[in-house]
């Protein structure tokens, strides 16, 4: 895939009341995040991509989660209805600026989506029936997008790309719990270790995969797997229930 752009949106001011159930959520540090967000765009650019800033948006506290606006392939994007009530209005900003780029859909009820259930592949998509995602919104998917969909059945998760993302050259970091279910286990595994199941979100360029700091076992697994790895600090995302493919839309 030759990926150009990553949309982007940092943090805004009332971060700290984003949707979570983490232990350490009242611990969030709003200019850590910050500091921490230009981090990862830092990254993104070093990988020579172009970054599309749009404004903090303090009505949403999880509008940096960007990724969660849409689901892009192939020069199409299908806007989501978030599966979070709170959440929906977001997509409004991302929908304006992908329209410069490329078709776009807007997902109609019943459909519940969000990106961060989508794995995207060379050749299809694997999507999470979640708690945020359900079967219209994959059936959506599949239609205005014209691509094959797999699926991965589990209401008790959020989103599926916490457990399980795609690297390149048929390999897929995962949760030992995901390593054997159908649509994971026909690509080469790497499983993360059981203190690291946070590292399991990944976020490949090329050959060089982003990766969450401080989880070593990981690092070195995925290096010995024959790619570079910029590790970053995600904490105060992660107090968010958030990750690094949440950070952005890349296409």
């Amino acid at each position: 895939m030759n990926l150009k752009y990553a949309l982007v949106r940092e943090p805004g001011p009332s971060f700290s009341r984003c949707i979570s159930s983490h232990p350490l959520k009242n611990t969030i540090s709003y200019s850590k995040a910050l500091n921490q967000h230009s981090n990862y765009c830092q990254a993104l650019e070093s990988l020579n991509l172009e970054i599309i800033h749009l404004p903090s948006d303090n009505k949403y506290p999880d509008s940096c989660f960007v990724e969660d606006n849409a689901v892009i392939h192939d020069k199409k994007a299908l806007i989501a209805r978030m599966g979070a009530k709170s959440r929906r209005g977001e997509e409004t900003a991302i929908k304006k600026v992908l329209q410069e780029y490329m078709e776009t859909f807007q997902a109609v009820p019943p459909a519940t989506i969000e990106g961060g259930d989508v794995i995207h592949l060379p050749d299809h998509l694997i999507c999470g029936v979640t708690q945020r995602t359900n079967t219209d919104g994959v059936n959506q998917i599949k239609k205005w997008l014209g691509v094959p969909v797999d699926t991965c059945v589990d209401p008790n998760i959020i989103h599926l790309k916490s457990y399980v993302t795609y690297l390149v050259k048929n390999i897929m970091i995962t949760t030992r719990g995901y390593a054997n279910h159908p649509v994971v286990k026909k690509f080469t595994p790497l499983i993360v270790p059981e203190t690291e199941g946070y590292a399991a979100n990944t976020l490949t360029i090329d050959d060089t995969v982003l990766i969450p700091d401080g989880f070593p076992k990981t690092q070195v697994m995925v290096r010995d797997a024959g790619f570079e790895v910029i590790a970053l600090d995600m904490s105060e995302f992660q107090k968010c229930e958030g990750a690094l493919t949440c950070l952005s839309l890349i296409f």
